[in-house]
């Protein structure tokens, strides 16, 4: 619950501060000077391009976590008994050993969403967070 009161105030100030650039970008074309239009242009791209990542973003953390609650519902969710450095961070065996019990269970099935997310989680253990994403969006296009 605590992240999503972040998640709601953070993008909550997001919108205010793109709502001001627009303001500022409109300010800007309004001069009707070539310079205030061209910066006026460039400062609307912003918000668009900013407000289309954050779209992305929460629509990728809401896919993700309606896989996760149905793994979870269905009780084949992994269980996170990996041990920990005191940073936080996986110990290097443990991600391994879930790592390729995860990749064997992708091989003997690379159709299921399930076993690609639980790769997902394996990846993120091993700190890989960009193949941990790749994982999950696989996961997220067989599911649908």
């Amino acid at each position: 619950m605590r992240t999503k009161v972040v998640v709601g105030v953070l993008l909550a100030l997001s919108l205010l501060y793109l709502g001001l650039l627009v303001q500022q970008g409109v300010r800007l074309l309004s001069t009707g000077e070539p310079v205030g239009v061209g910066l006026g242009l460039a400062v609307l791209l912003v918000p668009l391009l900013c407000g289309w990542a954050v779209l992305r973003e929460l629509r990728f953390g809401l896919a993700t976590q309606r896989l996760a609650r149905e793994l979870d519902a269905a009780g084949a969710l992994p269980v996170d008994d990996l041990r920990r450095r005191p940073s936080g961070r996986v110990v290097r065996e443990d991600a391994a050993r879930l790592f390729e019990a995860s990749r064997a269970e992708v091989d003997a099935a690379p159709h299921d969403w399930a076993s690609w997310f639980r790769l997902s989680l394996a990846y993120d253990a091993a700190g890989d967070r960009r193949r941990a994403r790749a994982a999950a969006r696989h996961a997220i296009s067989l599911h649908a």
